[in-house]
């Protein structure tokens, strides 16, 4: 039987990690990639039998291909923190891995939890994020600080998975605030890259739009309440990320 490989990334996910390792209980080696929690993250894992293995933050693609190389099965599959594998998942996971004919690489569908309910439509369902099971090799992650894309190394065709894991993103508001702020941080990188010029047009321009991508054209104002919260704080996330770009421009003129 295929040896399976699962590996968590976390940081300060003390509240969050030992639910995600007791999902996968079923794995033959669980390896969670911390990046020097200040929690109790990493004693978690490590009490529940977990491999920790301690990556500097270099960005969430750079993170997940140093995790990539602590596995050692056949197989890997990839959860985060703030997702959870579903026993039908897990069966159809290990049904996969000992098909002769399985392919190398697999997207997994999520149900989305937010505020005790199940987002349909600011998350669709099946939200397909990247692959999350696939034979070690086959695939790798392209370097970006966030939203991170991935480079298939296989000749076959991506396939997809039919029982979806759950992910939990936000366990409350407060920490939905609080990854905004940080992923805004991180996403300058990108507008950079892209060679955006700030402004603070530009910063309520794509705000506005993020919300009314995510409440009218995506019908988020079906998902009730959560709906517009989420819609909401993808607007500040978005006028924040050009902001800080902004703030970037100004302390370079500085100098």
């Amino acid at each position: 039987m295929a040896k399976l490989s699962v590996y968590i990334i976390a940081y300060n996910e003390a509240q969050k990690v030992a639910e995600a390792i007791q999902s996968v209980a079923f794995a033959d080696e669980i390896v969670v990639a911390d990046s020097y929690s200040t929690d109790d993250t990493a004693k978690i894992a490590s009490d529940l039998g977990a491999i920790v293995v301690q990556i500097p933050f270099q960005g969430f693609g750079d993170l997940r291909n140093q995790a990539l190389k602590a596995c050692t099965g056949e197989w890997i599959f990839s959860l985060d923190s703030d997702e959870r594998c579903t026993p039908e998942a897990q069966a159809e996971i290990l049904a996969t891995m000992n098909d002769p004919n399985a392919l190398d690489i697999y997207l997994m569908p999520r149900k989305n939890i937010f505020l005790g309910r199940w987002i349909k439509h600011v998350w669709p369902y099946p939200d397909y994020r990247q692959p999350q099971l696939f034979r070690k090799g086959k695939m790798e992650y392209k370097l970006d600080q966030v939203h991170e894309g991935y480079i298939s190394k296989s000749d076959q065709p991506i396939g997809r998975l039919k029982q979806p894991i759950w992910q939990i993103p936000y366990r409350n508001v407060e920490e939905m605030m609080r990854k905004m702020n940080r992923y805004s941080t991180l996403g300058v990188d990108r507008l950079v890259q892209k060679g955006v010029k700030p402004s603070l047009g530009k910063a309520l321009g794509h705000a506005l739009w993020k919300f009314f991508q995510f409440y009218i054209v995506k019908a988020g104002f079906l998902d009730g309440r959560a709906g517009l919260i989420l819609a909401i704080g993808h607007f500040d996330y978005t006028f924040f990320r050009y902001i800080k770009l902004l703030e970037r421009e100004f302390a370079q003129d500085e100098v």
